[in-house]
């Protein structure tokens, strides 16, 4: 997961393969035609020399990570998964594991599994 979020921000070290320069490319078309959509108050929070749009990319990445965990998430294959260490709630030796579809159960006391295991995306990438 926290690959998906530097790719999306453009943060990804990952060098040597030529997929990566493609997926930049068109990571590029979609940001610009996100910034291009964006009224002219906001647009110049995201201006941007180099056309990269780093800025709207972290911006986008904050306001859609659980979204992209939940459509990552959402197969019925993973009901019944989870991850190898306790993910959810608290630290390490008091938080559980992350059993549904490897989502956290709501903290509002709502039982619904929607909460991403907030730490995931944030791990530097020399330690993946």
């Amino acid at each position: 997961f926290a690959d998906i979020g530097d790719i999306v921000r453009g943060k990804d070290l990952y060098l040597g393969n030529n997929k990566k320069d493609k997926l930049q490319i068109k990571l590029k078309e979609y940001f610009e035609k996100i910034y291009n959509s964006l009224e002219r108050s906001i647009k110049s929070q995201y201006d941007d020399t180099d056309k990269n749009y780093y800025k709207l990319r972290e911006d986008w990445w904050t306001a859609n990570r659980h979204t992209v965990w939940k459509a990552i998430t959402c197969s019925e294959q993973l009901s019944n998964s989870k991850y190898f260490r306790p993910t959810c709630g608290g630290d390490e030796k008091t938080g559980t594991q992350a059993k549904n579809k490897c989502r956290c159960k709501d903290e509002t006391g709502k039982n619904e599994t929607n909460q991403v295991p907030t730490y995931f995306d944030y791990v530097p990438q020399y330690l993946r």
